[in-house]
């Protein structure tokens, strides 16, 4: 009978233990979390071993480096451990620790982390997705499957991360489904109820917070001085991670959290939504967000900026720009951490403005006071008409492809002024201003999509100025910009209408075509003069459409003209008319593709000699 009741005891024991092995307990009474308070409060990041598995090693450039595993929890019983890529300065002690979050569709990447080393930080950059991007350990979206599958016989096969009972994998998520939309229970989420810990936002915060506290344990660390950042869904998990912990002393989000305020589950809204964190950093922190950005729109960053607790922030918006930036933008990130973590580098403060809509020529005008501890490059003014009017659904096409003028601003008394002409007082009016600094020395860095890059000049944003058409008529604006037929002039400052993510190359953009003021007549033609000095491809791209000119070259203007059945898509099909059109290229070189039908073409070849000038870009009968 003792013997029985020993055994009872042990196995009573070893229950208990398993119940306390769990990384968050079960609900109380059934009852999900209704809080962001809620949600973080029976989790310390800093309590469970970290079960550190090392799965490859190697120095680079003077950099040692890692592909390793560390323990996120246990859920469900199982362990979920998170892949990463790890790097430092050899010999490093007490440098500050960065943690890079990637977005969806991406990978850990060593070159970040190998980039930020040499500048004199410790990355942690992590895999929540499960895909690693280093020297002799690549795994893609094919080898997350193979580990999903225990396919260890493959020779392709790789260790990565293990969500264990659950998913927080993404592109693609491991089950059927997209937890990261929903907080209802599945086979594979932690609650057999509707729960905001069903969600995979907060398993990669969750994740997230984990890298914070492995950055604290490592020798080359100084835990006093961590930072976050990440683009696009790693941009969310920057501000959510920097939300839910008081260890992160700076951060810089790209691309994300701070437009993700609404869910029809009241559980998402009330826990995982962007302004439930926002509304908790305390610490400096940068939002990098381009104007036409679908994932961390400009507008929902205006009301970012209200929420945040933290005095010490800035913000850089590059114009025209969807979900990318080029290096003036991109190196913010660096400069940031350089100011709060290393006290190597100052921000200038924020531009002031001012936006002034009742003048005597009933012109709109816009002022901005500028920061002069630094030498100014440039002050320029963006506005458009195309933002979201108040209390509509968000227009996914508008948000990407809405059109902003340029306005040159010109210098009187230290203030900055430019006149802001409309088009029409029945739509909005958004306005903001960039200004450009040299920098000392040049600063390279691995880029959104781990491009590399060197800068050597940094662009700091003023806050957007928003009114609505009522303002605009009560103060009796008036709209002075008409319909045209000429497109461009390409003359002064024409190029701040275009943009490109690729500014070595001539190639550029606009989004001209998207505003009604350049809608195209009743069967125009497209014309412009090109002017090429050896014989060449010109493109001419209209959304998923082309054109393709054989340039003859010399030292004569060819005049271009083309009608819409000249424009062809991947499959061959004409371009029906010019209109509803949303992205106007001209270039040399262009890959087509038509994803419903799997094709690819390229359209052009490179470019051969100088650039082309152009004139005269117009709609003619």
């Amino acid at each position: 009978m003792y013997c029985v009741k020993l055994l009872c005891f042990f196995i009573s024991l070893s229950v208990l233990s398993l119940v306390q092995a769990e990384t968050l307990p079960p609900l109380k009474d059934g009852k999900a979390p209704a809080t962001l308070e809620e949600l973080w409060a029976d989790f310390d990041p800093q309590k469970e071993p970290l079960d550190v598995e090392i799965l490859k090693e190697w120095e680079q450039e003077g950099v040692v480096m890692k592909v390793l595993r560390y323990r996120i929890g246990i859920f469900k019983g199982k362990k979920a451990m998170m892949a990463t890529v790890y790097g430092h300065l050899k010999g490093a002690k007490k440098v500050p620790g960065l943690v890079q979050i990637h977005g969806g569709g991406q990978y850990a990447d060593y070159k970040a982390v190998l980039t930020n080393a040499k500048r004199g930080y410790a990355t942690i950059s992590i895999s929540w997705a499960g895909r690693i991007s280093a020297p002799g350990y690549a795994v893609n979206p094919d080898v997350v499957k193979l580990f999903w599958d225990d396919k260890k016989d493959d020779p392709n096969y790789k260790i990565t991360t293990d969500w264990g009972a659950l998913d927080g994998y993404h592109a693609p998520c491991r089950n059927t489904g997209h937890s990261f939309l929903s907080t209802k229970p599945a086979p594979w989420t932690l609650d057999t109820v509707e729960s905001p810990r069903n969600n995979s936002w907060f398993l990669c915060a969750l994740g997230a917070r984990r890298a914070l506290t492995f950055l604290e344990q490592q020798e080359q660390v100084d835990s006093n001085r961590l930072g976050v950042y990440g683009h696009s869904m790693g941009g969310k998990l920057t501000v959510l991670t920097t939300g839910a912990d008081s260890r992160v002393k700076a951060a810089a989000p790209s691309c994300g959290g701070v437009s993700d305020r609404t869910n029809k589950s009241s559980f998402y809204e009330a826990a995982i939504c962007d302004q439930n964190y926002l509304e908790r950093i305390d610490c400096p922190i940068i939002f990098l967000k381009p104007s036409n950005d679908f994932h961390g729109r400009i507008d929902g960053l205006q009301t970012a900026l209200t929420e945040i607790k933290s005095k010490d922030w800035r913000v850089t918006c590059s114009p025209h720009s969807n979900h990318q930036d080029n290096d003036e933008y991109e190196v913010a990130t660096q400069l940031w951490f350089d100011q709060h973590l290393k006290k190597s580098f100052s921000f200038p403060e924020t531009p002031q403005t001012k936006l002034t809509l009742k003048t005597p020529s009933g012109i709109p005008s816009y002022s901005i006071k500028v920061d002069t501890s630094k030498e100014i490059l440039s002050v320029d003014v963006y506005y458009t008409q195309q933002g979201q009017i108040d209390g509509l659904k968000d227009n996914m096409t508008n948000t990407k492809n809405r059109f902003w003028h340029h306005a040159k601003a010109t210098l009187k008394d230290g203030t900055w002024k430019a006149d802001l002409p409309v088009y029409s007082t029945d739509k909005p009016l958004w306005v903001y201003a960039n200004v450009l600094y040299p920098l000392e020395k040049p600063v390279s860095g691995a880029g959104y999509y781990y491009g590399h890059y060197t800068a050597k000049t940094f662009n700091l944003s003023s806050k957007m100025s928003m009114v609505k058409p009522q303002e605009l008529q009560t103060a009796k604006v008036k709209a002075t910009l008409r319909e045209t037929k000429q497109i461009e002039t390409f003359e002064t400052d024409w190029e701040k209408e275009w943009f490109t993510y690729k500014p070595e190359e001539w190639a550029l953009k606009t989004h001209k075509l998207y505003h009604p003021m350049w809608k195209a007549p009743e069967k125009a033609r497209l014309s412009v003069e090109v002017l090429s000095k050896q014989v060449n491809k010109l493109v001419i791209g209209l959304d998923s459409y082309a054109a393709e000119i054989d340039l003859k070259g010399g030292d004569k203007w060819e005049t271009i003209t083309l009608t819409p059945a000249d424009f062809k898509n991947a499959s061959g099909s004409q371009l029906s008319a010019f209109k509803d059109l949303q992205e106007l290229r001209l270039g040399y070189l262009e890959t087509l593709r038509d994803r419903k039908k799997k094709l690819t073409i390229k359209v052009g070849a490179p470019w051969q000699g100088e650039k082309p000038k152009f004139k005269n870009l117009i709609w003619v009968p």
